[in-house]
């Protein structure tokens, strides 16, 4: 038997959840556009939009990814190795079937869809299967949802505030919930590729 002092191995994760707002879509560049087409895990990404236009985010990663990217539909199942965004003037919510669902509740944090909103739900949904990265971003939208991430034995990840287009969203993240990696654009983007050779290992 192992001692006292052996490590614990991590469940393996089945999704990534990333957040960001002001350089979010820069930095969603730099992280996911070097994922390879076979990379195994499904990915939902929420940045803050404005509500009054439709959202360019999907075409915008669609053109540079080599994976598959979607907006998120009401009640579509979510697929291995696609690349999922939120939608303007909704939240995105995770069930436990492992769908997604859409709430028109009040802006939180000023947002909608809000990042907590999404982690939140996630971590409900996944639990210890869920890895949550938060990058730049302006305001204090995504350090609950890191933070119940954290409290559901999932891993987090947060971009380091130096490294970070706009620090706010990043320190107030590391100053709620201790995250276990505080890492560059270029530290996460290795750390999801193993995430993804991990869970492509496993089928």
């Amino acid at each position: 038997m192992p001692g006292p002092c052996a490590a614990v191995a991590r469940p393996r994760v089945e999704l990534i959840v990333i957040g960001a707002s002001a350089g979010g879509v820069a930095a969603l560049l730099a992280l996911l556009a070097p994922l390879p087409a076979r990379f195994a895990l499904p990915i939902v990404a929420a940045l803050h939009l404005l509500p009054r236009h439709d959202s360019q985010l999907g075409r915008v990663l669609g053109a540079r990814l080599s994976l598959p990217v979607r907006e998120a539909q009401d009640k579509e199942p979510i697929q291995p190795g696609t690349v999922y965004v939120a939608s303007a003037n909704y939240h995105l919510l995770i069930e436990h079937d492992h769908s997604f669902s859409f709430s028109s509740d009040a802006p939180v944090s000023y947002a909608r869809p809000s990042i907590d909103v999404l982690m939140a739900s996630a971590a409900d949904a996944y639990g210890p299967a869920l890895a949550g990265v938060l990058l730049t971003g302006a305001n204090m939208d995504g350090a609950e949802g890191m933070a119940a991430i954290k409290s559901g034995g999932g891993l987090t990840i947060v971009q380091q505030p130096q490294d970070a287009d706009v620090a706010t969203m990043p320190e107030a993240a590391i100053a709620r919930c201790a995250p276990d990696h505080i890492l560059p654009l270029k530290d996460i983007r290795h750390m999801l590729l193993r995430l993804g050779h991990d869970a492509g290992a496993a089928t």
